[in-house]
């Protein structure tokens, strides 16, 4: 259950219960919630209070609003798990959910300067490029970008970007996948990012930026995906018994510039 600080805003102790209302299963997905009026009078707040905590409930992806309709409680959010890997089509079939790949670009690029230090590679050598677009029942989930060093994959073909990448690295061209380093941060979508993700400009969504290495260390792809922030969370379990609990400290960022005089 939500706890709101005594002095919160009024909007913000209202948002919070209505959410306890949603958690709780009072309110499911697809049911109408109390017009503007009726949550006036239920919780003796001015409609200004309302109208507030219902925009922060549609900004963090609890509700959805239709012109002339209603309010509405928004379908759960799609939990991804980060601590194993399985592909984007098998998941989506275990929560019994449809998933859909559109590619967008496919092509053939020379490396820039800090692609070629994070996949270990030349600069201006040769990447494979991928833009896809992840669809959940139709609605968009994820934009993502690929870059995979021609050398880790030969010939790499266009019917073969359809799918699971980690399917094809392992089977086509006989790499031992080692591990996946993560970068996650929250942004707020810009125009590009919103027309894809079919979102109002600055809504929120998480940037995850990703390195896949070999059981020799090899960077075999870099990838960046914007998702929806109204659609999408994250769950990671974490063995404490494992001797890599132990602290090691901070990954580099590859995407942080070191400061003047340091490599």
């Amino acid at each position: 259950m939500t706890k709101t600080k005594a002095d919160a805003p009024l909007y913000h102790k209202l948002k919070d219960r209505i959410l306890e209302l949603i958690e709780s299963g009072r309110y499911r997905p697809g049911d109408r919630l109390p017009t503007e009026y009726e949550l006036c009078e239920q919780f003796e707040v001015s409609r200004t209070t309302v109208r507030q905590a219902l925009h922060h409930l549609k900004l963090e992806g609890h509700i959805e609003q239709t012109q002339g309709k209603g309010t509405f409680v928004a379908s759960s959010k799609i939990q991804q798990p980060l601590s194993s890997y399985i592909s984007f089509d098998d998941y989506m079939k275990r929560l019994g959910l449809s998933g859909e790949t559109k590619v967008l670009e496919f092509a053939v690029v020379p490396a820039t300067a800090q692609l070629a230090k994070m996949l270990h590679v030349a600069e201006t050598d040769p990447l494979f490029k991928l833009i896809r677009m992840r669809y959940v029942d139709r609605t968009p989930l994820k934009y993502s970008i690929t870059y995979i060093p021609w050398k880790v994959a030969p010939g790499l073909a266009f019917e073969e970007i359809q799918g699971s990448l980690y399917d094809v690295f392992r089977g086509k061209y006989g790499h031992q996948l080692s591990k996946c380093v993560d970068w996650i941060e929250p942004i707020l979508t810009d125009d590009q990012y919103s027309e894809y993700l079919e979102v109002a400009v600055g809504a929120p969504a998480l940037m995850v930026r990703s390195v896949t290495y070999d059981a020799a260390g090899l960077p075999l792809e870099h990838s960046q995906e914007i998702f929806r922030g109204d659609r999408s969370k994250f769950v990671l379990e974490r063995d404490l018994q494992s001797p890599s609990a132990k602290y090691t400290g901070l990954l580099p960022d590859p995407w942080q510039h070191e400061p003047d005089g340091e490599e």
